[in-house]
């Protein structure tokens, strides 16, 4: 989509091990040339709601996040500026007054379970990525994180699983595999595959380079 910037869509379920086959994909290009977007940091802000109701939200559902204004924040990035991501709370379900901020680099990855669902988002990848992990690993994983970094109790993460991200994640997440156009497995980070998305990327800077040299 960009002229400058190559960014690259990882998608895939909840607890598929997307962040870790990102970060290796960083350690891949470099540090000093990616920037990760986190579609989870742009969950709709629950501040107006009482604690109790903003449990019961629907975190699967892309209405509970502000897709627009991760749109709006990559296509100034992509201009080449700076942008303060918001820092969401993931305890209170409530955006913090403190931002995270991204500065403009040579490659974009954009991480999250939604976001090859979202068209616009699509269409402004240059590759598009799956992470595919079967359910039982999916909810180990989210058992660990939740429990352990989020602080909640293990019997609601299983209920909210059940309830809302297995069937969120049936219609949204699994039918926006079509639109990858690599496929990983989860906890993959080491595979072929990795390093031929890395090579990728770099021939893309590279014709990138010549065609504005």
């Amino acid at each position: 989509m960009s002229a400058g910037a190559v960014i690259v869509g990882v998608a895939g379920g909840s607890g598929s091990g997307k962040s870790t086959i990102v970060a290796k994909i960083v350690d891949l290009l470099g540090h000093g040339i990616t920037t990760v977007i986190r579609h989870d940091w742009y969950y709709r802000d629950l501040s107006h709601l009482e604690l109790e109701d903003r449990t019961g939200i629907n975190f699967d559902h892309p209405s509970s996040l502000e897709t627009e204004l991760l749109i709006e924040h990559v296509m100034t990035l992509v201009s080449g500026k700076s942008v303060d991501a918001p820092f969401y709370d993931f305890s209170t379900h409530t955006r913090s007054s403190s931002t995270i901020q991204l500065e403009p680099s040579q490659v974009l990855i954009l991480d999250g379970i939604l976001t090859l669902a979202n068209e616009q988002l699509r269409e402004l990848m240059d590759i598009r990525v799956f992470v595919d992990t079967d359910v039982e690993k999916r909810l180990d994983r989210r058992l660990d994180r939740d429990s352990g970094e989020r602080g909640r109790n293990p019997a609601s993460v299983i209920q909210q699983f059940e309830s809302t991200v297995l069937p969120m994640h049936h219609k949204f997440v699994e039918p926006s595999r079509e639109y990858a156009e690599i496929t990983i497995p989860g906890g993959h980070q080491d595979s072929a595959t990795v390093k031929q998305l890395a090579f990728r990327v770099q021939e893309l800077l590279a014709e990138r380079s010549l065609s504005t040299s």
